[in-house]
């Protein structure tokens, strides 16, 4: 087993590395057909797994064929990312869809109306008092 560091900082390499891919290196246009964009990586202890979390903009069209394409360039990545990092075993890599940016948004704007609804309540609340 790595120590948390290690496992942070490979974890660091395969984002940076990936990113790298996604703007030089994929040449598959689906992977451009959404703007994509790596929010983060998570590595299994051993080093032997490589969770990629990609946030996808975009049609639901576009992150379907973006998420398709990436699923298709997992052996590319792999191989690539076994050449440009120092390992004894590359991990397997796989692309999962993050939408917590959707989720933090959709929260955040339900908040928004729910402090709109409050305020209008409580002006409705103080003419009445005036009375």
């Amino acid at each position: 087993m790595a120590t948390d560091r290690r496992v942070s900082r490979v974890s660091s390499l395969i984002k940076r590395e990936v990113s790298q891919m996604l703007l030089h290196g994929i040449k598959d246009d689906r992977v451009g057909a959404g703007m994509v964009s790596i929010t983060d990586v998570d590595v299994s202890g051993d080093l032997q797994h490589a969770k990629i979390f990609v946030s996808i903009y975009g049609t639901e069209q576009a992150k379907a064929e973006t998420m398709e394409g990436l699923k298709s360039s997992v052996g590319f990545v792999r191989r690539e990312l076994g050449q440009r990092i120092r390992l004894r075993r590359t991990p397997e890599v796989v692309f999962l869809e993050d939408t917590s940016l959707e989720r933090g948004d959709r929260t955040l704007h339900l908040l928004n109306q729910l402090q709109d609804a409050r305020k209008e309540e409580d002006e409705y609340i103080e003419p009445a008092q005036d009375d």
